[in-house]
């Protein structure tokens, strides 16, 4: 028998590979003594950290400080046919954390423009190096520090005027993908696991994996498709199983592009770090080890 953070641990036939399974739910969570005069819940100790890594989503915000200083640059880039510089990824889906988190800027480009998304991204690039920037090539974002933040941009082309779906470049397949913005935003926001999610997150960065966080949102999403009802805590110890078990082997899907594999993007080594990591996390004896 084990605790974590005065959660009893305890094997219940076999789940997945055997692995520890939570007892107890959220109405059982013990408590532990902290100082020797108040005691929290593991739950407690959760929100407690969500609400140290609040982002502020204020007109002075990061984010918006960082679209501000670039704009005038963007819009010398892009001239007539750059339509829109907007949040995306963590930050326009509540997943966002304050500590570790890139501000992703997503740049629409009108179906008009001519030139080819390899050519978009390229321009992109040189135009950031020439004005004193260090821009770094990523996959389909260009990342760059303004003001001390991690800013990735994402040069997208509206594939139509009828639709939001756009065109991106994959540069390190050489080739292009269908993606849209809001349906990612819609189909994380409509399944309710922001609070996991961004726990999960957390763990990833201090455990150092590389694991794309749309990806990792969709693995909490499956994770937890069956669960309700239960406390915080109940519900990352399902996430850390399923990590731990059958997330190696699983195939997320773009909802915006069936043929968009989003797993795909994790080698195989990538997903077996993560999956013994998730064993060992497993095996902790407090929620201070499981993330802090």
């Amino acid at each position: 028998m084990k605790q974590v953070a005065g959660v009893r641990l305890t094997r219940r036939g076999q789940h997945g590979t055997g692995i520890l399974f939570l007892a107890g739910a959220a109405r059982q969570l013990a408590r532990f003594e902290k100082n020797g005069e108040s005691s929290v819940t593991a739950d407690d100790y959760l929100f407690s950290i969500l609400a140290r890594e609040n982002v502020d989503t204020s007109a002075t915000s990061p984010v918006w400080r960082a679209r501000d200083v670039l704009i005038p640059v963007l819009r010398q880039w892009g001239g007539q046919y750059l339509q829109g510089v907007n949040p995306s990824g963590s930050f326009a889906k509540g997943t966002a954390n304050r500590s570790g988190t890139d501000i992703d800027l997503f740049l629409s480009l009108s179906p008009d423009t001519r030139e080819t998304l390899k050519d978009i991204y390229e321009s992109l690039f040189n135009a950031l190096k020439n004005l004193g920037h260090n821009p770094r090539r990523q996959n389909v974002s260009i990342g760059l520090r303004i003001g001390g933040a991690d800013v990735d941009l994402v040069p997208g082309k509206q594939q139509t005027f009828l639709t939001l779906d756009h065109s991106l470049y994959r540069r390190k397949a050489d080739t292009w993908t269908k993606t849209n913005v809001r349906t990612h935003v819609d189909h994380v926001l409509s399944h309710n696991r922001l609070m996991e999610s961004r726990i999960l997150k957390l763990w990833r960065t201090q455990n150092g994996l590389n694991c794309p966080s749309f990806c990792l949102e969709l693995a909490v999403i499956e994770a937890l498709k069956n669960t309700s009802g239960s406390g915080l805590s109940s519900r990352i110890w399902a996430v850390l199983q399923y990590l731990a078990s059958d997330f190696a082997t699983s195939r997320f899907v773009d909802p915006a592009n069936g043929s968009n594999v989003i797993s795909d993007d994790l080698t195989p080594g990538e997903k077996a770090a993560i999956k013994s990591t998730a064993q060992r996390t497993l095996q902790a004896k407090t929620w201070a080890e499981i993330v802090k």
